[in-house]
């Protein structure tokens, strides 16, 4: 009986580490390994194979046409990304054709954008003018002002323009050259060798150019070459002309703030000079003022701020600095054994929540990518590439993201209560609130009768820092320092300010009008912003960091000492690295400044007496230090990974799970993201040919749809005719009356239909054209029933993002990343 008790109490004992084992774990697998893998096509028989889990990279159509190539796979369509040409504006010693603003306009109509879309991507993708495609929630409020611009693929009209301009400003064409001075007149053309398209792009555009006049110049070379030949240096210096660019995304966006800042408007540093002091830059105070405006949620309305993407989204494109070409449809694949994917709208099968949920029969992921390590990795203007991204995601957990198929902002690590006056009301703040003085460098008292438009209460949810240490509200204080400190530039030799994300924080604090702590885990946050959702006024207030503030702290020094750099273009300017945890020697940096803050008893800047205990402090120092010296890197965060190794020569990284029983999210927290319904326009019926004088009737079929848009064009590209309709049901008809279509042209037209969910936010998009006869001719119905739209004349839209995210530490700014 007793040997039986013991075996019975040692079983009780199994169990129960077993199971508390178990309720630890936070995700499906123990690690994810990340390999690169350059070529598509080896990486493609790999994930066949089992080798590879799945491959964070699109593969070409024409590899998985063919039956058996799809074979062991499952194959994933997604969008969020897209190409576009950076045009250099410079004003220069040496004459360059592109500091005109006409002569950039014209390259509009010299490239043949329908080529690069049914060509060089085998029709997964479809044209795109401006930064927003037909398969994003603000496209539908700009497509009137896209259809104003009716850019097609027109040669003669652009070597027109380009002559007028080049003959005013006194060049010669002798024997088809262009010469200015006596000198023929040279572009450089930076291509990106390591993307099949964009080298393509970079051929045919050289071609075009050769046929203007212009002597064309060839650079070649990856991500790496262009962060020095094109982001790092003086656009005055004109080592490039233009930019074969390439754009991926990490989270999808209903209310899209940052995009247009970013991709037009010099303020965001993402513009040719990229707001380095030492350079040429490029100016635009009206795009800066729309965009600034959109940024910090100064508008009374959705109504206003819609006219102010209209006005925005009309300037990049008159401009030409950035000229979009294509949006892609990526094609990720996935091998057949693994479930849990999910495929967010923007930055589809590489969302954060895929590695976090993915389910394999093995304890370890294996993700091969395209490139494992291109740029730096550090929080503030590192982490700006979408590899990088990707695998970051899953280490540092956000204090809020965006819902993948939604794009509402959703919580993540806090959760909030708005209470707003805005748009014209003010709310007091009580005087016990306080916020951070850089000039008297000390968290001062709001002054009495301060008032702000919205108040936020946010409450966090803590958990231990990979380095064993737990978060707490220093770490927020911190992160809010840091912003403020840097997003001032108090005089012309203040230390504290950085050329790319300077620039970017000011627009935020300008916005901060106070905090007051509540207690150890919830905070008031006081700021002028107002918007429609209030999920997004507690989005624009959040307070959150994504490292201890021990790292932040070392980090700060060691930049001020000029030893590193946050940004890339700080780094170039001051000859200086840029700021990498991830590499072993910029890591031992940051072990000296904590070994130094450990033995002066040092409190960073921004604490002012917040840690009243010694211990404290040291403990938070010893134990990074101690990180450093047993990870060999400096990458300590939160999420629900933890950065194992980066090993060069082996070219992979290794994340393990972080198994610790502070961290709020349980294995399958996720995995009601795994699948969802999207609207479908399954069949469209309509006379292919319409009698002067007839009404147009249209039956459309489709699935999961709450409204139906439609717009009709004639063949000049005039906006005809656009409509929303409600749908509640499979079948729609829709009859239009002739009175209403009187502006449409005798011969070809157009209609683009839109289905669209109010649960999902990606619609579905059809093109089609029809044609309109002055003679009654009978013809029967074009059913595009169960037709592959991808194969067709339509371009098949799918949602995608913003964004990039970039951490300010205290700002997630949700931006495209360099691809």
């Amino acid at each position: 009986m007793k040997n039986l008790l013991v075996v019975i109490l040692a079983l009780s004992i199994v169990l129960m580490i077993q199971n508390n084992a178990f309720a630890e774990k936070n995700t499906f697998s123990d690690s994810v390994k990340f390999i690169q893998y350059l070529d598509e096509n080896t990486a493609l028989e790999e994930v066949r194979n089992g080798n590879l889990d799945m491959y964070y990279y699109t593969i070409s159509p024409d590899r998985l046409e063919a039956h058996q190539a799809k074979e062991g796979l499952q194959i994933f369509d997604s969008t969020g990304g897209r190409y576009s040409i950076l045009v250099n504006p410079a004003e220069s010693d040496e004459f360059n054709p592109f500091s005109n603003k006409d002569i950039r306009f014209a390259l509009n109509y010299l490239i043949d954008r329908k080529l690069i879309v049914n060509e060089l991507m085998g029709g997964y993708g479809t044209s795109i003018i401006s930064y927003y495609s037909p398969s994003e929630p603000e496209y539908l409020s700009v497509i009137e002002q896209l259809e104003l611009f009716d850019f097609k693929y027109n040669p003669g009209l652009a070597n027109k323009i380009i002559t007028k301009s080049l003959d005013e400003r006194g060049a010669e064409k002798i024997n088809e050259k262009w010469f200015m001075n006596e000198k023929p007149i040279e572009i450089t053309i930076f291509i990106r060798s390591d993307d099949p398209v964009r080298k393509s792009i970079g051929e045919i555009l050289s071609v075009e150019l050769e046929k203007i006049g212009f002597t064309v110049k060839k650079d070649f070379g990856d991500l790496n070459k262009a962060f020095v030949v094109v982001y790092g240096s003086d656009p005055a210096d004109l080592k490039w002309s233009l930019y074969t660019e390439g754009w991926a995304s990490s989270a999808f966006v209903r209310y899209d703030s940052i995009g247009l800042g970013q991709m037009y408007s010099p303020w965001f540093s993402n513009m040719p000079g990229f707001n380095d002091p030492t350079y040429w830059n490029y100016k635009n105070e009206k795009l800066d003022k729309i965009t600034q405006k959109i940024y910090t949620g100064d508008f009374a309305s959705s109504k206003k701020r819609t006219e102010l993407i209209q006005k925005a989204v009309i300037e990049g494109i008159d401009e030409s600095v950035r000229i979009f070409l294509a949006s892609k449809i990526d094609q990720y694949v996935v091998n057949e054994k693994i479930s849990g994917v999910v495929n967010d709208f923007g930055a589809g099968v590489p969302s954060r929540f895929t590695p976090i949920n993915a389910k394999s029969d093995n304890n370890e992921l294996v993700i091969g990518v395209k490139q494992i390590y291109q740029g730096a990795w550090n929080p503030v203007r590192g982490l700006t590439d979408s590899y990088s991204r990707q695998i970051w995601g899953i280490i540092s957990d956000p204090g809020s993201f965006k819902h993948p198929f939604t794009g509402k902002t959703i919580p993540i690590r806090a959760t909030w209560n708005v209470e707003t006056a805005g748009p014209d009301g003010k709310l007091e703040i009580p005087q016990e609130s306080k916020i951070w003085n850089p000039k008297a460098q000390e968290w001062g008292k709001i002054s009495a009768g301060t008032l702000a438009t919205s108040k936020v209460v946010f409450d966090f949810d803590f958990s231990n820092w990979h380095n064993g240490q737990m978060m707490d509200m220093n770490d927020i204080l911190h992160s809010l320092y840091f912003t403020i400190e840097w997003g001032t530039q108090t005089d012309e030799n203040d230390k504290t300010f950085d050329t790319e994300f300077t620039p970017i924080a000011t627009q935020s604090i300008q916005t901060i009008k106070g905090v007051n702590v509540i207690d150890e885990d919830t905070i008031e946050v006081y700021v002028d912003y107002w918007h429609f959702d209030d999920a997004e006024i507690a989005d624009w207030a959040m307070m959150w960091n994504s490292m201890p503030w021990e790292i932040s702290a070392a980090m700060e020094k060691a930049v001020t000492d000029g030893k590193v750099s946050f940004s890339r273009s700080g780094a170039t300017s001051k000859n200086i690295n840029w700021l990498s945890l991830i590499i072993p020697n910029d890591a031992n940096i940051i072990k000296k400044y904590l070994e130094e803050f450990k033995n002066s008893n040092h409190i960073p800047n921004g604490f002012d007496g917040n840690i009243q205990d010694l211990e404290d402090y040291q403990n938070r120092y010893e134990s990074s230090i101690k990180w450093i010296e047993e990870n060999n890197h400096a990458v300590i965060s939160n999420g629900p990974f933890y950065l194992e190794s980066y090993a060069p020569e082996s070219r992979t990284i290794t994340v393990n799970s972080f198994n610790d029983e502070s961290y709020p999210f349980k294995i399958g927290k996720w995995s009601e993201f795994e699948e969802t319904k999207f609207p479908l326009i399954k069949n469209l019926e309509m006379d292919k040919i319409i009698h002067r004088g007839e009404d147009i009737k249209m039956n459309i079929f489709v699935e999961d749809t709450d409204q139906i848009m439609y717009f009709l064009t004639n063949n000049e590209g005039d906006l005809i005719l656009s409509e929303s309709i409600e749908n509640t049901n499979d079948e729609k008809t829709i009859i239009i009356p002739h009175k209403k279509t009187q502006g449409l042209s005798s011969g070809a037209n157009n209609i683009k239909i839109f289905a669209i969910s109010k649960s999902v936010l990606r619609p579905d998009f059809y093109e089609t054209s029809f044609f309109v006869t002055e003679n009654k001719v009978e013809i029967p119905k074009n059913n595009f029933e169960n037709v592959k739209f991808l194969e067709n004349e339509s371009n098949y839209g799918y949602l995608i993002i913003p964004i990039v995210i970039i951490s300010g530490i205290i700002m997630i700014l949700k931006i495209k990343q360099s691809r």
